[in-house]
């Protein structure tokens, strides 16, 4: 029942139904990828099929086999092996919580997604609901959308200059705000179509759907944690603003919850295969989040991954998170954090290098310096190794 519930009702009563109520879906019988209809769709998938051969050479892309291969084992999972034959995936070195996909069938998984979710269920409801886009045609539909409402508010706009008046004004205004909103409305219901879709595929597979759900709890714990570190208000996430694509992401998180399977509450959901996949990966990722000098965001996706315990890497971000925002009492924090991370792993070169910074910076300079030379004794090719060495005095041997 494919996006039924929102026909026939709206969100706010789905969300307040309880799980007895609302039937858990599930996907439609499989009937092929889509394929161009007329000159307008033939051309615009020859125009994907050639921005796809330029976006392969692209220099964001992730180019790991294994990783490649394991997240499309994920995809294929989700979906069936029947849906995702369709579908190329590339790994974008992107630090976002973001998927996309193409009508042709490209699909685009950014790094920053990868490091927010926590399992192949989680991962999977996010690639199910772009796949559930996909099987929609909802790009084209869009595109179709646009395009009509472009060209009524052209005409419009050209009326009302021929006969210029504060009414005729007024008019062309207010049908310009019901267009619009009318397009962002269409985009928002697919988005609430794409999300039935994907917990559809879900429930059908041997991943737990209630993973589904956890994915926008946690989003909206990071966006918490951002407000929160920027002195701002705390956000709401109950309400649609008039300019907004998506749905609220509580409204989001509680009608998955509801459409999941509850028999199938008790299945695996691939944690630990996916905490093993992204391992090589994940200092790469949490570095690039860093870089991104938002602090509390950062640390709420640290904190979330240490649920599972405290590894070298992960206080070796800490570190870098702190030291990065450089406030006295951070240079400090990042010191131990450091510590940490070289007590768990004597061998990990950075965090010996983050140490004897901080060290230095909050005048503990013999300790940084010693820190430091460990740093250069593990890694002599850094490519930092020379600014090091201009931090350390040589040691003078004894006569």
């Amino acid at each position: 029942m494919i996006a039924r519930i929102w026909q026939a009702g709206s969100a706010a009563m789905l969300a307040l139904a309880s799980p007895a109520q609302v039937e858990p879906t599930l996907p439609p019988p499989y009937s092929g990828a889509y394929q161009p209809q007329g000159i307008d769709e033939q051309g615009l998938w020859r125009e994907m099929d050639e921005e796809e051969r330029r976006f392969a050479q692209s220099d964001m892309l992730i180019r790991d086999q294994a990783l490649q291969a394991y997240v499309t084992r994920v995809l294929c999972d989700t979906v069936g092996q029947d849906r995702c034959g369709a579908t190329r995936v590339y790994i974008v070195r992107v630090p976002m919580f973001n998927a996309t996909m193409s009508p042709n069938g490209l699909m685009q998984v950014y790094s920053g997604l990868l490091l927010r979710v926590r399992s192949e269920a989680e991962l999977g409801a996010v690639l199910g609901h772009e796949f559930g886009h996909f099987e929609s045609r909802h790009s084209l539909q869009q595109l179709k959308a646009r395009r009509s409402g472009s060209d009524v508010l052209a005409w419009t706009a050209m009326l009302g200059a021929l006969a210029p008046s504060y009414d005729t004004l007024r008019t062309y205004r207010n049908l310009e705000l019901t267009i619009i909103g009318s397009i962002f409305r269409f985009g928002r219901d697919q988005e609430r179509e794409a999300d039935s879709l994907g917990i559809g595929y879900l429930n059908t597979s041997a991943l737990r759907p209630q993973a589904a759900a956890q994915v926008w709890e946690r989003l909206m714990g990071e966006f918490e944690a951002d407000a929160l570190a920027k002195g701002l208000k705390k956000p709401r996430f109950d309400r649609i603003p008039f300019y907004a694509t998506h749905p609220p992401e509580a409204e989001r998180a509680a009608t998955l919850a509801l459409l999941a399977r509850p028999d199938a509450a008790a299945r695996d959901d691939g944690a630990e295969r996916y905490r093993a996949a992204l391992a090589p990966w994940l200092p790469q990722l949490l570095d690039d989040q860093i870089k991104l000098n938002d602090f509390g965001a950062s640390e709420y996706i640290i904190q979330t991954l240490a649920q599972d315990g405290w590894t070298a890497p992960l206080h070796h971000a800490r570190g870098e998170l702190h030291r990065m925002r450089g406030a006295p009492r951070d240079l400090v924090n990042a010191a131990q954090f450091y510590a940490q991370a070289v007590a768990l792993d004597p061998l990990h070169a950075e965090a010996h290098r983050g140490l004897g910074l901080s060290l230095l910076k909050t005048g503990q300079t013999v300790s940084g310096q010693a820190a430091l030379r460990t740093y250069l004794a593990l890694k002599p090719d850094a490519p930092d190794a020379k600014l090091i060495g201009m931090m350390i005095p040589k040691e003078v041997p004894a006569p």
